[in-house]
């Protein structure tokens, strides 16, 4: 496959919709080609592979499917200088079902350190970096979301980790965290005026978040390579989590 030149190639994980679709759109807009990990195998919008959107059907806790993606991206778009680690499992605890942390843990973890160490020795290569999309849960005590809170805070101590580990190689890891950012998932809840207004007078700008806006913030991240910047979270959530 002949794929256009461009400012290098990243991949994105579950990025067919959400702020996976968003940061993948942006990344192209701005000239990366990207690769567009996602069950699927679709790119944003659900369109055949327009110029710099490379779909790609996998799920992320495949780690040989994800680690060939990986490699087969790399060699097509020459190189890679950034892994969006953006796909994640969102649920609500349940004592009916005993085997759901193990679940969240396997996508919102395991698969991400799978997905990273896959594009190490492309990274180490560009001195790129590494997006892993968290939450703001994960520095809140939120009732009912122990696991999924859980496996983002291990997603932030694993973003720190590979930041120390990889120093030494020009290769920068970063987490995202984002506040309640309106997408595909939560449409339908939100348009509940009371449950939107709720969540709405606890974020101090007043608003949800976009989606956009979290593709801007990392493709900003990838696209900058400030390589002081490593082992950090940036949360983008209104300033929910620091008001009283």
């Amino acid at each position: 496959m002949a794929l256009p030149e461009g400012l290098g190639g990243v991949l994105v994980t579950g990025a067919s919709s959400g702020i996976g679709a968003a940061t993948a759109a942006e990344l192209a807009r701005r000239g990366y080609t990207v690769g567009c990990v996602s069950r699927r195998g679709t790119v944003p919008g659900g369109e055949a592979a327009p110029g710099r959107l490379v779909p790609y059907a996998c799920d992320v806790t495949d780690r040989d499917g994800m680690a060939a993606a990986i490699a087969e991206f790399a060699a097509e778009a020459d190189g890679l200088v950034a892994l969006v680690n953006n796909a994640g499992l969102y649920t609500v605890d349940s004592d009916e079902d005993p085997d759901l942390p193990a679940r969240v843990f396997d996508v919102n973890v395991r698969a991400v350190l799978g997905a990273s160490r896959a594009a190490y020795p492309f990274l180490r290569e560009s001195r790129g970096t590494v997006v892993n999309v968290g939450s703001f849960y994960d520095q809140l005590g939120v009732p009912s979301h122990a696991a999924y809170a859980a496996s983002k805070a291990a997603l932030a101590s694993l973003t720190r980790t590979l930041a120390v580990e990889w120093a030494r190689d020009g290769i920068t890891v970063n987490t995202v965290a984002p506040g309640y950012i309106l997408t595909e998932l939560n449409r339908t809840y939100f348009e509940d005026a009371g449950a939107r207004a709720s969540v709405e007078r606890r974020i101090p700008v007043g608003r949800l978040g976009r989606a956009e806006e979290v593709g801007r913030l990392i493709a900003a991240l990838v696209q900058e390579r400030i390589g002081f910047l490593t082992g950090t979270t940036i949360y983008i959530d209104g300033g929910q989590a620091v008001s009283l």
